[in-house]
């Protein structure tokens, strides 16, 4: 069993930067496949961005291709998510998930822990 524990969401103006990370303890951390995904209310929960077990390989959706990047320190047992050029409907809790698959990554349902998730706020 993996938890998981996001942190450095926050209130930021459009154009800023954030780095949210996720701390996983329980578990093998290097063993999963790690994702963002995030939620504003009313709207299923939406694919952000991916990366494989060694970090080798990364996917992100379309809307963030080019301002976010995702990472991981396996060493470290943490997840990263770089995000520049903030917009206002970027706007979202945004949580990180751990998944046993290497494959259909950009589904929510691929996961299998995930953490509480962390808002992140950007005023225009």
């Amino acid at each position: 069993q993996v938890q998981l524990v996001e942190s450095g969401g926050g209130l930021v103006q459009a154009g800023d930067s954030l780095r949210l990370s996720c701390a996983a303890s329980g578990g093998s951390f290097s063993s999963y496949a790690m994702g963002w995904l995030r939620q504003v209310p009313g709207k299923p929960r939406e694919f952000v961005a991916a990366v494989s077990r060694n970090g080798g390989r990364t996917s992100y959706a379309g809307f963030v291709k080019g301002r976010f990047t995702i990472s991981r320190d396996n060493s470290e047992n943490t997840l990263y998510l770089q995000m520049n050029s903030l917009k206002p409907e970027d706007t979202a809790v945004y949580y990180c998930a751990a998944s046993a698959r290497d494959y259909g990554l950009d589904l929510r349902g691929s996961y299998d822990y995930w953490g509480q998730g962390t808002q992140v706020t950007v005023s225009s």
